[in-house]
């Protein structure tokens, strides 16, 4: 059982360039953009002096007399490993003895602790695309340089040197000359501000061969706490009074409850309360059990007339077919490259096939939950929540109220896995309206059937890919249609910006069907690379040309994309000859700035259809990698939840309705289904950082089609590849 800390108020009155010093330590007020420079603080901003942490204020960094230094994380934590990645940026540049370096999580306040946004449009507190390390890499080392000079200039005054004469090593400033040294817990105690710090140009920052801690093995700050469970997750957090929730939700999108047996409920044992929603029924109580066997009796009569109602997910597919051969309805262009409609109509050989996917349930781990607690008077509340988007969670549950952001506090915990789930705050303003129904704090919990039956899900769609080739083989034209509903979800990954081809025209054509969607781990990019990769490998094999050499002869402008590639093959020794019974297929694709390929070695059992994925030698080029053990984890777990989508998870919809309901119906990989063996090779490079969470995800689906093709001859063009369609597609 954890109680919260007394609810505080976390309007934030900081400058964006001032750092204080306190007689128990030294805190540094670090933003993006550099040194926070007003001296002044105001009276919320006095210090609660904590004899281990020293000043107890919302800033970057804090160091205590003892050396210890307290490094705040900006980015939600969700297994990725970025709350250790972060803070390995300002240790690197500010010569920190990562032995004695603390991380917490940041206030919630995107001007001070927001990472630059998309297009340069402001700055943003929001974990997702793999944008985290590469938005911040430059910023935090900036300012961990900064807080380097900071030190450097206090012991220069304190001993009369020239600054210039100082360096520093792990935790210590040194003059050489003299052989004298002191500790940065020193300086702490003593250091005065410094009204003018500079700018640290990126000349002036660390050289890779310079680095300690970037590049090197250093252990994840988050570990231990989640291994001897004392992590904080939102569904461990419980406050005085609080009542429970658990809310029945309509099951087609978009239509509402009209009534319910509202008396019967509130009259079961331990029921406070029910509450109507725009979308569903809520019933609140003392004890999560007695809302369950309330939820069973809840009896609503649902509107009707939603245009969900009419989406039925195993027919619309043919109606895809039928949009994309009609061509009257117009899409939106995504890439135009010389004519690819007239170079099709004259080339020597032309491919043309559809590639279909499913929708996908993101299947984290912890089920969605949140704690609110709205004031008596309505006006403000505290949220305890896992989430990818707490700015936006305040922002929502701020409009909620008819309040302002600043009389909302979120208190981030950790997240039992994200996937772009987490980016949506339903689950935070449902909890926020419940609370302000009771004027308590309320604990609203999702079960998996919730989660699954009124998801968000990764779209459905149906892709169409044409090709042309000259007498030579060469491809020189492209045309890739992508219907579906989903608008921008389904142009992610569509471009091929590593490959050679002069005529390309890339389009969505968006259809809206009125049922929940959301980014999904690499949004697009699953189905769209399922597609472009097996196509590619399709048009290879039908050339007479090998599909890594045809791979290679696409990519021959692109040399480091086609490192990768080689890397991938080396590493599976491409070209021997595989076990009986299995076969290699070959994958590349590009995510979040990034390039991976893999080679997957597959088996078929013809009777039962099942694919087996026996190992996958893959390989990565995200420019400098921080944490590269972590990395290779990243890559790996990308790869598992890639092969997962790919092998068998699908929802269905019938008149607007979800038809599973729990993992029984709605299979993700078992242990026993995973394969053998994952190889991550990492290219070493010093290039700026990229994304990787994601990286691992897309190269997976056109490497297991591609193997089955290699192995049995047959196409597989839908995803999931399930038994059912194996086996169909064997027969026909």
């Amino acid at each position: 059982m954890i109680k919260p800390d007394t609810p505080v108020n976390h309007q934030s009155t900081l400058s964006r360039r001032r750092f204080i010093a306190g007689t128990s330590g030294l805190t540094f007020m670090i933003s993006i953009g550099g040194f926070l420079s007003d001296n002044r603080a105001s009276a919320t901003e006095t210090p609660a002096r904590n004899k281990s942490r020293g000043a107890n204020i919302t800033v970057w960094v804090k160091i205590n007399s003892e050396g210890m230094i307290t490094i705040l994380n900006p980015s939600a934590e969700m297994g990725q490993g970025s709350m250790t990645a972060l803070a390995v940026l300002i240790a690197e540049e500010m010569d920190a003895d990562w032995s004695k370096v603390r991380v917490e999580q940041s206030p919630i306040d995107p001007k001070i602790y927001g990472r630059p946004g998309w297009g340069g449009r402001g700055y943003h507190m929001i974990t997702v695309g793999s944008m985290t390390v590469r938005g911040y890499f430059m910023p935090l080392r900036q300012a961990g340089a900064q807080a380097r000079y900071v030190l450097l200039k206090n012991a220069s005054m304190k001993w009369e040197i020239p600054l210039t004469e100082l360096k520093t090593e792990p935790g210590m400033v040194i003059h050489s000359a003299t052989n004298r040294r002191m500790s940065y817990g020193e300086i702490a105690s003593f250091a005065k501000t410094i009204k003018e710090i500079p700018e640290i140009p990126e000349k002036k920052l660390k050289r890779p061969e310079e680095f300690r801690l970037i590049g090197k093995f250093v252990p994840r700050i988050d570990i231990p706490e989640k291994v001897d469970g004392s992590a904080l997750y939102s569904m461990d957090v419980i406050v005085p009074n609080m009542l429970y929730a658990t809310i029945l939700r309509t099951p087609v999108n978009g239509n509402r409850p009209m009534s319910f047996n509202e008396k019967e409920i509130v009259s079961m044992p331990g029921i406070k309360k029910i509450v109507s929603l725009e979308h569903g029924v809520g019933i609140l109580g003392k004890r999560y059990e007695d809302l369950l066997p309330a939820k069973r009796s809840l009896k609503v009569n649902w509107s009707q007339g939603a245009s969900a109602e009419k989406f039925d997910s195993e027919k619309i597919l043919k109606e895809y077919a039928k949009v994309a051969s009609s061509r009257k309805k117009k899409g939106h262009v995504l890439a135009q490259k010389g004519d690819a409609d007239s170079v099709l109509q004259k080339a020597h050989r032309t491919y043309s096939a559809d590639y279909l996917s499913d929708h996908v349930y993101h299947a984290q781990m912890e089920p969605l939950n949140a704690i609110v607690a709205v004031n008596p008077a309505g006006d403000s509340a505290e949220i305890w929540a896992g989430t990818q988007s707490p700015a936006g969670a305040i922002k929502e549950v701020a409009q909620l109220l008819g309040t302002s952001p600043r009389k909302i506090k979120l208190h981030p915990c950790f997240l039992g896995g994200g996937f772009g789930r987490r980016s949506m705050s339903d689950y935070i303003v449902e909890a926020a309206e419940l609370s302000k129904a009771v004027r308590k704090p309320v604990k609203l919990i999702w079960s998996r059937e919730d989660d699954l039956q009124y998801g968000a899900f990764r779209p459905m769609c149906l892709q169409r890919l044409d090709a042309g080739v000259d007498a030579d083989g060469n491809l020189i034209a492209w045309k890739h249609s992508i219907i579906g509903d989903g608008r921008r979800l389904l142009s992610s990954g569509a471009k091929t910006p590593y490959y050679d081809i002069p005529n390309q025209h890339i389009e969505i054509i968006g259809l809206n069907h009125g049922v929940r969607l959301k980014h999904w781990r690499a949004v697009g990019h699953g189905f769209t690379k399922f597609a472009i990769e097996s196509f590619i490998d399709e048009i290879a094999v039908s050339e007479g040309v090998d599909p890594y050499q045809f791979h290679r002869q696409v990519m021959r402008n692109s040399p480091r994309a086609l490192k990768v590639l080689e890397t991938a093959a080396d590493l599976a020794g491409w070209g021997r000859t595989p076990s009986d019974g299995h076969a290699f297929g070959i994958s590349f694709a590009e995510r979040s700035g990034s390039m991976a390929a893999c080679v997957a070695e597959v088996s078929l059992e013809k009777s039962s259809g099942k694919i087996r994925v026996h190992r996958i030698w893959s390989s990565l080029d995200a420019g400098i990698v921080v944490q590269p053990d972590n990395a290779v984890a990243q890559m790996e777990s990308a790869i598992i939840y890639g092969l997962s989508s790919v092998l068998s998870e699908r929802v269905t919809f019938k008149d607007g309705k979800v038809q599973q309901s729990n993992f029984h119906d709605y299979r993700v990989m078992r242990m026993s289904d995973a394969p053998e063996e994952i190889h991550v090779k990492i290219i070493d490079s010093n290039e700026s950082p990229t994304g990787i969470g994601e990286t691992g995800l897309p190269i997976t689906g056109g490497a297991v089609a591609n193997a089955v093709a290699a192995l049995s001859g047959i196409r597989l063009r839908h995803l999931p590849l399930t038994p059912e369609r194996v086996k169909k597609a064997l027969e026909s």
